[in-house]
């Protein structure tokens, strides 16, 4: 995950100074994936407790992942909650593969 925690609230995230010496440099988020998360996902204690959220909706961001580690499409997905749009989903999906796949090296 982003050890900046661009979800949080401005009093919330850590100073952006002073970096997280426990995160491998491969796992830091670059200013545009920040940008992005910010965008898609919403981290409220007032929305169900924190969890993260698609931001404008109280759908848990765990419910795609969760949908899809079962073999459902993400046209049910989307059919099953509709507050959620497809451009959310899909940028949630790509912000996700671009996370885990930093510093990755290519096959040989």
């Amino acid at each position: 995950m982003c050890d900046a925690q661009p979800a949080l609230g401005p009093a919330l995230r850590r100073p952006p100074s002073k970096p997280v010496a426990s995160v491998p440099q491969r796992f830091r988020c670059t200013i545009s994936q920040m940008v992005m998360l910010e965008t898609i996902v919403q981290v409220d204690p007032e929305i169900l407790g924190g969890t993260p959220v698609f931001r404008g909706t109280r759908v848990p961001v765990k419910n795609l992942l969760d949908y899809l580690a079962a073999g459902d499409t993400l046209d049910r997905f989307l059919d099953d909650f509709p507050t959620v749009k497809r451009e959310q989903a899909v940028a949630a999906l790509e912000l996700a593969r671009d996370l885990l796949t930093a510093g990755a090296h290519p096959a040989r």
